[in-house]
């Protein structure tokens, strides 16, 4: 084993966890109707502390999920709409001239948007990758550079981004050092009938819904450190390597078709959101290990 949940207090967050995600999910279908994978797959990412796409063609709900969570977990929210014009600055903020009572003036930082705990990166395709970059300091290292000065983002901290797949004129692809940056690719699709019919009920009426938050920044927190602290076995760690390692051209075991079609395949952090995926996983349907079907 690589890490372990021991004492009192470990065993009582997680049942903390558990009970406050089952109250974040009551919550939720409140608002959100059906799309139960794409949520586990947020949740999943909060409990990681990852950043991950959602995408799927307009009128889903993508924004909606990611704005309703923020709510739910009483969070600062921040959306940016990306588009072709968006400066780096316009994410990060910037120095600006004030003035104070006696007329000296001095530079002062704004902060931009990025400074929230929930970022949503809407339409992160429709922006060139010069500003889609301004975004991977705070990605991976939680913090951002301007003019040379460095400013610690709050934790926690996590970018979901948004992309349309079936419109692709006047969009740019995302840098690979970005795509590699984020843990899931949340795929969402058109409801059942059933369904969409309580979707059309929902959305033709005064929405008066509001939501009781019972976790907050400080427990998302919590709950991360103890994800890292879950038991995975060796072979369980093989496991998901080998997984990502067969994506590769180059290796012995990679299949015809990677060998025939991937040029490069997944990095290692592939398998750091795996095993970190699992372990997420398996707190939260109380399994006390990380197990093969937490990674599969």
């Amino acid at each position: 084993m690589t890490a372990e949940i021991e004492g009192n207090d470990d065993v009582a967050l997680a049942g903390k966890l558990r009970s406050g995600l089952g109250h974040v999910r009551t919550e939720l279908a409140r608002r959100i109707v059906g799309q139960e994978e794409a949520l586990d797959q947020v949740l999943l990412t909060l409990l990681v502390g990852g950043n991950s796409i959602i995408t799927g063609v307009p009128g889903l709900a993508k924004t909606l999920i990611v704005h309703t969570m923020a709510q739910t977990l009483d969070l600062k929210f921040s959306r940016i709409q990306f588009t072709p014009d968006l400066m780096p600055s316009d994410i990060t903020g910037t120095d600006i001239i004030q003035e104070d009572a006696e007329g000296r003036r001095s530079l002062v930082f704004a902060p931009g948007p990025v400074f929230a705990n929930v970022v949503l990166a809407d339409e992160i395709n429709r922006t060139p990758p010069k500003t889609q970059a301004a975004l991977l300091e705070a990605m991976q290292e939680r913090r951002v550079t301007v003019q040379g000065k460095t400013f610690t983002l709050a934790p926690p901290f996590f970018v979901f981004a948004t992309q349309n797949p079936i419109e692709l004129e006047g969009t740019y692809p995302l840098p690979e050092a970005q795509l590699d940056r984020f843990m899931f690719d949340i795929v969402i699709d058109h409801l059942p009938e059933d369904q969409e019919m309580e979707v059309i009920r929902r959305t033709t009426v005064i929405d008066t819904v509001s939501f009781t938050p019972t976790l907050g920044a400080a427990d998302i927190v919590q709950f991360q450190k103890l994800v890292r602290r879950v038991p995975v076995a060796d072979d369980v760690i093989r496991y998901a390597v080998r997984l990502v390692r067969m994506t590769r051209p180059g290796e012995a075991s990679a299949l015809d078709f990677v060998k025939n079609w991937v040029e490069y395949g997944a990095s290692v952090r592939a398998a750091q959101y795996l095993v970190l995926g699992g372990k997420a996983r398996a707190l939260m349907h109380g399994h006390a290990h990380v197990g093969f079907d937490d990674i599969r």
